[in-house]
């Protein structure tokens, strides 16, 4: 059953829509004849184009600091191709004029008078549609590349990340709104007083800087921040203007708002304050049989034979390759190592108690004679999908919308361009249909779009 609603009920909430283009990893099926050269800038023109149309909130990239590797080797079986995601939504600015741009920064690996700078830029250039996924990094193989080698223990990244944002939201508030002169008669160009030096002196965060920058429209970027652990729910809840989650089935979702809204009050922010986009798939046909059929086409080409290996590799901690993908589970024991964690990619709290899982898995492959492949393509972790028609998926989320479970979906998709496509020319108008959808934007700035309250002074 069901849970209770979080705060009721609303037939008027409208569906909030994002894109992340990962840029990386196995959701993207690269192997489609159809599918466009995945890190060409006329892939990503056509991608965003095509949301703009679709009145889509925001186009998200992700960060990618260091090619993914597994045992120490570069793993080439996924796409592979982050830009930096400032410099390239910064060209993306000039094709397009409304939709946001989210580009994920790191606060691990980064400097705050460095990144507010970089981020208040594509702020201006496009003329408020600015947005900054906060992202942290534990794992030691990404830290090597800035002779970190890890630098910060899992919990204590969280503290640097809210001292890093609490910098960056003091630089970009130096600057009065009034700050610059609006006519050839004023005395000077910055109003004298208009700007004002930040300091930080802690452990984490150590800095004395002005900025560089006068506000933005939407005055500074939207703050999205992805994370399900307690620390990541409290940094969402402390600073964030949108929060991405993994909990996409309804009662785990229902059960996410309630606590990140517990959570906004703590910090005495109205529930409305935040917006909560849940990343997911989707996968249309014209029947439900169809969708279904094709959902599970696109998992399975996700998870090729050396794909589905090399995940059971980083649980086994030894050399697999040898083995037949659609061949039973290796019949020899697992390292009783931690889990190797050089890809980047293993949660947490799943980087021990290993045996336990490999024997769980042994029990689910024997009982549903299961091969590698067919393991982990059961097993591997990945969006939940929203399947079906498009008249089904956009009755299930407007259910969610108006149940206050989430605010919208930021959607990862399989197929580039198909299902950008897909959902912009057939999901997109079912939910316009039924009233939960914009029918053009509204604004102008990523802020105005999202329906966030307008910020008070200082941001």
């Amino acid at each position: 059953m069901s849970q209770p609603n979080p705060i009721g009920y609303d037939p008027k909430a409208r569906v909030h829509l994002g894109l992340f283009y990962t840029g990386v990893g196995p959701q993207i099926v690269w192997t489609d004849p159809d599918a466009a050269p995945h890190t060409h800038i006329d892939t990503f023109v056509r991608v965003i184009q095509t949301l703009e149309r679709g009145l889509f909130d925001a186009f998200f990239l992700g960060e990618g600091l260091r090619v993914r590797e597994n045992r120490g080797r570069v793993h080439a079986l996924d796409v592979a191709g982050r830009p930096d995601a400032i410099t390239q939504l910064s060209a993306l600015a000039a094709t397009t004029t409304r939709i946001g741009l989210v580009a994920t920064q790191n606060t691990t690996y980064n400097y705050p008078a460095d990144l507010a700078r970089r981020l208040a830029s594509l702020d201006l250039v496009s003329a408020g549609r600015a947005g900054w996924n906060i992202v942290t990094t534990d794992n030691a193989w990404t830290g090597e590349n800035f002779r970190h080698g890890g630098w910060l223990a899992h919990d204590r990244r969280y503290e640097r990340a809210g001292e890093f944002v609490e910098a960056a939201r003091a630089l970009w508030a130096s600057w009065d709104t009034g700050a610059v002169a609006t006519s050839g008669d004023d005395e000077s160009w910055l109003r004298p007083g208009g700007a004002r030096s930040v300091e930080r002196h802690t452990d984490l965060v150590r800095l004395r800087a002005t900025a560089t920058l006068p506000r933005s429209r939407q005055i500074r970027p939207v703050l999205f921040q992805a994370g399900d652990s307690p620390g990541g729910r409290d940094l969402a809840a402390r600073h964030a203007d949108v929060v991405f989650s993994a909990n996409t089935t309804y009662d785990k979702a229902v059960a996410y708002a309630r606590d990140i809204r517990t959570r906004l009050a703590g910090y005495g922010r109205a529930p409305d304050s935040l917006r909560i986009l849940p990343g997911t798939s989707v996968v249309l046909g014209d029947t439900e049989a169809q969708a279904r059929e094709r959902a599970a086409w696109i998992r399975r080409e996700q998870t090729s034979g050396p794909r589905a290996i090399a995940f059971l590799e980083q649980y086994w901690g030894k050399d697999l390759s040898g083995y037949d993908p659609d061949g039973p589970l290796p019949d020899i024991d697992p390292t009783p190592d931690e889990l190797d964690p050089s890809r980047g990619t293993i949660p947490i709290e799943l980087r021990t108690g290993k045996l336990a899982v490999i024997a769980r898995w042994r029990e689910l492959a024997e009982r549903r004679k299961l091969s590698i492949r067919d393991l982990a393509i059961e097993v591997a972790p990945g969006h939940d999908l929203f399947v079906g028609t498009p008249g089904q998926v956009a009755d299930e989320w407007v259910h969610y919308v108006r149940t206050r479970a989430v605010d919208g979906f930021n959607i990862v998709p399989q197929l580039i361009p198909g299902s950008v496509d897909e959902i912009v020319d057939k999901l997109v108008p079912e939910l316009q249909e039924r009233g939960a959808y914009r029918t053009a934007y509204e604004g102008s700035t990523l802020r105005e779009h999202l329906d966030l309250p307008p910020l008070e002074e200082p941001a």
